[in-house]
């Protein structure tokens, strides 16, 4: 049986080595390498079987000069503090927005009166020096009949050249008194239905006609030349 191998001792040069190398390891917690550096081998954390290299320390000595390698610590958990409890906000009413006030109705505008005839074309109607070119008799028609036929006749008489035209809407008499009667409202509303835009590019003016053509109940109308 062969007999144990002496281990052989470090050289100096190996031993600056190992010191170095030592210097830089942390020691767990709890287990700090202790016990100098010797020429031979490490036994439960010694290096034995040698002497002792001086100024060489394995638990972390330094030589003279030298600071010693700090020892290495527990690292204690860093404790976060908790952010500050954020203030409670105050619920503030929001008052309901109103509805937008609805637009303010439009105003139908109001037709401008059409001017009366000239003085001598009004004169020579009166007198008969002038002839009506055409006449419509609106007798015996409703409202809305009446004002049909009355726009269909002033276009088709302006298309064909006429100028001066006769309208009967019919005085009314004791009898049509009434607010209701067609024969009043005709009288009425002819004169409306003449300034309408419709009628703005045909008639261009009107007025009573005289005692022998109707008077109350008729109307001169003149027309524009197309």
């Amino acid at each position: 049986m062969r007999p144990p191998r002496r281990p052989r001792p470090l050289t100096g040069e190996e031993a600056s080595l190992w010191n170095a190398v030592a210097r830089l390891i942390t020691p767990l917690q709890g287990k700090a390498v202790q016990g100098k550096l010797l020429h031979g081998k490490m036994v439960s954390g010694k290096m034995v079987s040698g002497k002792a290299t001086p100024g060489k320390t394995v638990s972390g000595t330094a030589p003279r000069g030298e600071a010693p390698p700090a020892e290495a610590r527990p690292v204690s958990p860093v404790k976060v503090a908790p952010p500050p409890p954020q203030p409670r906000q105050k619920r503030v009413a929001v008052k309901p927005t109103p509805p937008p006030a609805a637009p303010a109705p439009v105003a139908r505008p109001i037709p401008p009166p059409a001017p009366g005839l000239e003085r001598r074309t009004r004169l020579a109607l009166r007198r008969g020096a002038l002839q009506v070119d055409a006449r419509i008799d609106l007798h015996g028609l409703y409202q809305a009949q009446a004002h049909g036929a009355l726009v269909g006749f002033l276009m088709r008489a302006q298309a064909s050249g006429h100028t001066h035209i006769l309208v009967v809407t019919g005085k009314g008499g004791p009898s049509y008194d009434d607010a209701f009667s067609e024969r009043g409202v005709l009288r009425r509303s002819v004169p409306h239905w003449l300034r309408a835009p419709e009628l703005r590019g045909v008639v261009l003016g009107f007025e009573e006609a005289a005692r022998h053509h109707g008077g109350a109940g008729a109307l001169y109308v003149r027309l524009k030349r197309r």
